[in-house]
């Protein structure tokens, strides 16, 4: 991000690695965001919701097998 400076820790997983957090972190969020919409009887908004919930789980996933197949080659 501009305005960040370099970080010793950061290397060519970084990135993958903090995106496949946030996939999932969001993915769990958004499991609250459905159940208060369905409470309140707003159908249309919990399956909007849900979709996108459904993405990020997918992006996760997805993640997850990326970042296997990279640690797993870089360690032989």
């Amino acid at each position: 991000m501009t305005g960040e400076p370099d970080s010793p820790v950061k290397d060519k997983n970084y990135n993958l690695i903090t995106v496949l957090q946030l996939s999932l972190h969001h993915a769990w969020m958004l499991d609250q965001y459905v159940k208060d919409a369905e409470s309140q009887g707003d159908e249309e908004l919990a399956k909007w919701l849900h979709r996108i919930q459904d993405n990020n789980l997918k992006a996760g996933e997805q993640g997850k097998q990326m970042l296997l197949k990279r640690l797993q080659y870089e360690n032989g």
